[in-house]
């Protein structure tokens, strides 16, 4: 016998509009966090939300079963073209101290990373994009996305420790856990 499908009554293989606000409305939350860990900034992070829910909608045929993953590399591709993080060979001491009173920590401390390490982090670590997906999105090489990678995961692991020398390799498995936007 066939497993049950969450569609399963719906003969429709296909998202439609409805699907994607469906989906943008349930995990507005998520999918709003997302968008703000990629940009640092609350309005783009609004203006890339917008306009992934926009692009969702009017996307290719995606089945329905994917449509939540479409929803965020909608916020994704705009963030990238928003932005527009390039690879560096700057240290992640260039990263910015970003406190917010009452943002966590974890926030903050991603929010900090230098674009193209953030992009790369939220990408690689918190939707578990391959390093080669992330290279193709964000222009560059496999090699880039793997250096800033391994910035990216030592400065949070400092901030996890509140560590200021930036010599020492920390941990990020206490802020990850907090950040987790994928579904």
């Amino acid at each position: 016998m066939f497993s049950q499908r969450p569609f399963a009554q719906d003969p429709r293989p296909y998202a439609i509009p409805a699907d994607f606000c469906r989906i943008f409305e349930h995990d507005m939350n998520r999918l709003y966090l997302l968008s703000y860990l990629l940009t640092a900034d609350h309005r783009t992070a609004e203006t890339c939300f917008v306009r992934g829910l926009e692009d969702a909608t009017r996307s290719n045929r995606v089945f329905r079963e994917w449509a939540g993953s479409w929803a965020r590399r909608m916020i994704m591709q705009d963030a990238i073209q928003t932005v527009r993080p390039l690879p560096s060979n700057d240290t992640i001491v260039g990263a910015r101290s970003h406190e917010v009173p009452d943002e966590p920590r974890a926030i903050s401390a991603v929010v900090g990373l230098p674009a193209f390490e953030r992009f790369v982090f939220v990408m690689t670590v918190l939707d578990r994009y391959s390093h080669q997906e992330c290279s193709l999105l964000l222009g560059c090489s496999r090699e880039d996305v793997i250096t800033a990678r391994g910035r990216a995961l030592q400065h949070i692991g400092e901030a996890a420790q509140g560590v200021q020398n930036p010599d020492r390799i920390g941990r990020s498995d206490a802020l990850i856990p907090q950040l987790a936007v994928s579904a």
